[in-house]
């Protein structure tokens, strides 16, 4: 029997400089807070692309852990401010969560 998800983690990859932009968006949206990754592209020319997003070397990937409640609420939000045609050039998604312990449950 699978456990149903009572919180999502929204992952948000844009370019560098642009994670204010997504956690401003958010917390309009109902979220408290984040954790901002600092990450780097690496692989072959060919892959470059994924999903029709252009992947670049240097990347934020915003990760949010928010009540499946308010998921749709803030992906909206963090799509209406950096979307893949904006400088941003966002790629959003968000994944289900089984179990959640510490302060961040209550998102």
């Amino acid at each position: 029997m699978n456990p149903v998800a009572t919180h999502e983690l929204i992952v948000t990859i844009v370019s560098r400089g642009y994670s204010d932009v997504v956690m401003d968006a958010a917390r309009a949206a109902g979220a408290t807070g984040g954790t901002v990754v600092h990450a780097r592209s690496i692989g072959h020319k060919e892959a470059e692309r994924f999903l029709g997003v252009t992947i670049e070397p240097e990347k934020e990937i915003v990760l949010i852990t928010v009540s499946s409640a308010k998921k749709q609420a803030i992906m909206k939000a963090i799509a209406t401010q950096t979307s893949a045609q904006t400088e941003s050039k966002a790629f959003l998604m968000a994944l289900p969560i089984n179990g959640v312990i510490g302060t961040s449950a209550a998102t």
